[in-house]
């Protein structure tokens, strides 16, 4: 961060969308942020005090889009399972139409022949990261050149990523194919791969069209999340996810836990094997955190049963963080079924953030002057 933070202002707003080999003009924080090793509110409250707000817009437009992501998503549970679904179809197809399997592994394998594309697809799968530009573009060749089924493309992603995020590569592999901001899709064009690679690839043989692939409209926005009601007097265990490792927040509201259980749910990204990587760097931040708030963790484990866990421990409660869309969610829902007492707290900045996410970007972007105040951030 420290590194970065001089560049966050004009600079960062001048070459951010700029592709080049070491990355030099973005921060490189999402696969933290992503993790909340760091948190949102602790980037902004860093930016905002070295630059004014308007000298800093576009960073912190980029920080506040994951929170959006989240929020449009937390309200419309529905998109996840859908993806989950449209996955499955997808390499239900791979299996059966040989010419598709092909393709796809050729996409994937970083062998099509369009040196961007491959070059992009092996960088993915070597460092685990892409430009958020190199995303956009990588997604359209894939949907509209490649014409590959748009989840198994979100798949790849989120099996690479080292900062996959359910919320923001789902939504945005969407707004690339034209069903997020429906029929409205995002072309990628020679010229522009080559203006802001500067001049290092200008792909032949692009899509000039970008046709929907079609999809079912959206659900209409749920409820807003709200804060499970945690009882500090009982006796309490924790549960740390990868969704958010700085749980200080947390053990403020339930300062003594019993014991902590460890739940690491990044190998459920995806029905196929996710990247070592991916593993790997989710296995150092659960360290990272468990090290931190080690005074106050109490015994920690890591319970495939998380209900014989919490007997044993005889526990009246299990407190976590509010675990958005995605495999974690999907495992502490599975556990609730089966009556294990678990209540999740919400931060209070997604309770702030969240209530504005039920359209799109720009109904969003309205209020986040209002959200920095409530930092009292100046």
């Amino acid at each position: 961060m420290s590194d970065f933070l001089p560049k966050a202002g004009g600079a960062y707003a001048a070459r951010r969308n700029h592709d080049l080999p070491g990355h030099p003009h973005v921060s490189g924080l999402s696969p933290y942020v992503r993790h909340r090793l760091v948190s949102e509110d602790e980037v902004v409250r860093a930016v905002l005090g070295r630059f004014a707000r308007s000298t800093a817009e576009k960073f912190l437009q980029e920080v506040y889009w994951r929170t959006y992501w989240k929020g449009w998503m937390e309200r419309r549970p529905e998109t996840w399972v859908q993806y989950r679904a449209d996955v499955r179809h997808g390499l239900n197809r791979v299996q059966t139409e040989s010419g598709l399997r092909r393709e796809w592994e050729a996409a994937c394998r970083g062998e099509t022949g369009i040196d961007a594309f491959d070059h992009w697809a092996r960088q993915l799968v070597e460092t685990g990261y892409l430009h958020n530009h190199a995303r956009m573009w990588f997604a359209s060749i894939w949907v509209f050149t490649l014409r590959l089924p748009w989840a198994l493309g979100a798949d790849f992603f989120l099996r690479h990523l080292l900062d996959g995020d359910p919320a923001s590569n789902t939504l945005g592999w969407r707004w690339v194919a034209g069903l997020q901001t429906i029929g409205k899709t995002y072309l990628a064009r020679p010229d522009n791969i080559a203006r802001y690679t500067d001049g290092r690839f200008r792909p032949a043989g692009l899509a000039t069209e970008a046709i929907p692939p079609g999809g079912p409209p959206h659900p209409p926005p749920g409820p807003v999340p709200v804060a499970d009601q945690i009882a500090p007097d009982l006796r309490t265990g924790l549960l740390l996810h990868e969704e958010d490792l700085s749980v200080g927040w947390l053990l403020d509201i339930c300062p003594a836990p019993v014991a902590t259980a460890v739940l690491d749910a990044s190998a459920d990204r995806s029905p196929l094997s996710v990247s070592g990587q991916v593993t790997d760097f989710t296995e150092g931040a659960i360290a990272d955190s468990l090290l931190r708030h080690a005074p106050r963790l109490g015994e920690v484990g890591r319970p495939e049963d998380l209900g014989a866990w919490a007997r044993a421990h005889r526990l009246e409660q299990i407190v976590t963080a509010h675990a958005p869309q995605g495999p974690a969610r999907e495992r502490i829902e599975a556990w609730r079924r089966a009556g294990v007492p678990i209540r999740m707290g919400l931060r209070p900045s997604d309770a702030a953030a969240w209530p504005h996410a039920a359209k799109g970007f720009f109904a969003f972007k309205q209020e986040i002057s209002g959200l920095l105040d409530r930092l009292r951030v100046t």
